[in-house]
């Protein structure tokens, strides 16, 4: 009897033993795959070295639904032929039935202008910094100038003035986004970067730098303009064209240069800031450069929904729009 007692409690003894040993092994398991699975999902999601990457596309379904890293930005020799979808979409833009043949235009550009990559050094161990500054009257008292300065790169819109206005508008320019229609000298340390809307535009921006010959469009345009031509860039027509589906869904007849340049910050920067979009606190649309009130619902943009889709990028954590205080 006593030995039975004795041979069960060694049973029990090795079958306790046996459990708490398959128990730790269990458990050190489950941290190691813990740990190499918690450090696999942060080495993804670290794309960059700021606090909140915005090309990580896990936290956001929304967000990553329409954004396509791959897509061609920026205009070079390697990724000139256009496709035959956006190629039929770009000419549908044009307004001249005699705008020329796109590829002959495109060969005549970088032989001029760099024929490189660009902002391919995006990792882990960068955190770029943009301002994207519109030219909404809620600018006007902001104050806004230093915090704007402090971004690494500051991308400018069309026309907007900075002489008179930097204690709100900053006076720090790294790229100006514009057309001919747009277009204003820059200093050499700028780049321009040139949305074609049209084949006349990529004309129009040769011609800036060699001929001087094209003096007008749809309106009177400068004939030349001062800017670095080492720092020239041309936004990509396919780009235009998935702003348009992706962002935009097909609202208005193409995106707003406010829109693209938004669009194309999410794609080289890692953290955006956002400047003068949006009405005033009273609800004008207008300038703060003008007095002239305008409306975002009208026009050949989606101008409504660009708004409600700028919105929603703040609340997918991806922007941060600062309103001024007017």
């Amino acid at each position: 009897m006593v030995a039975s007692l004795q041979k069960s409690r060694h049973y029990m003894t090795a079958l306790l033993s046996s459990t708490i040993i398959l128990l730790l092994l269990y458990l050190q398991n489950s941290l190691l795959v813990f740990t190499y699975r918690s450090y696999g999902s942060v080495s993804e999601r670290s794309t960059c070295a700021c606090s909140i990457c915005v090309a990580d596309r896990e936290n956001s379904n929304w967000f990553s639904e329409r954004y396509n890293p791959d897509i061609p930005i920026l205009l070079n020799s390697t990724n000139s032929v256009l496709n035959a979808n956006v190629s039929r979409w770009w000419e549908e833009l044009q307004y001249s039935q005699n705008a020329g043949n796109f590829t002959e235009v495109a060969n005549q550009l970088f032989p001029l202008f760099p024929n490189k990559e660009h902002y391919s050094d995006a990792g882990p161990d960068r955190c770029r910094t943009c301002a994207v500054v519109g030219n909404s009257g809620n600018l006007l008292g902001s104050r806004y100038g230093p915090l704007i300065d402090y971004h690494d790169f500051v991308m400018r819109i069309n026309k907007g003035p900075i002489e008179g206005y930097e204690k709100d508008v900053g006076s720090k320019t790294t790229h100006r986004i514009m057309y001919p229609e747009s277009a204003i000298d820059l200093d050499n340390s700028t780049h321009l970067v040139l949305l074609p809307f049209k084949i006349l535009d990529m004309q129009w921006l040769i011609s800036a730098f060699t001929t001087e010959n094209i003096t007008e469009t749809y309106m009177k345009v400068p004939s030349t303009v001062n800017a670095n031509k080492d720092k020239v860039m041309i936004i990509h027509p396919e780009f235009i064209r998935y702003v348009y589906d992706n962002w935009a869904e097909g609202h208005g007849r193409y995106p707003s240069t406010g829109f693209l340049t938004l669009i194309f910050a999410l794609h080289i920067c890692d953290e955006v800031n956002v400047f003068g979009f949006g009405a005033t606190s009273d609800g004008f649309w207008h300038h703060y450069f003008e007095e002239i009130f305008t409306s975002y619902e009208y026009g050949v943009h989606g101008g409504k929904f660009e708004n409600e889709t700028i919105i929603r990028l703040q609340q997918e954590n991806k922007i941060l729009i600062h309103r001024g205080w007017r």
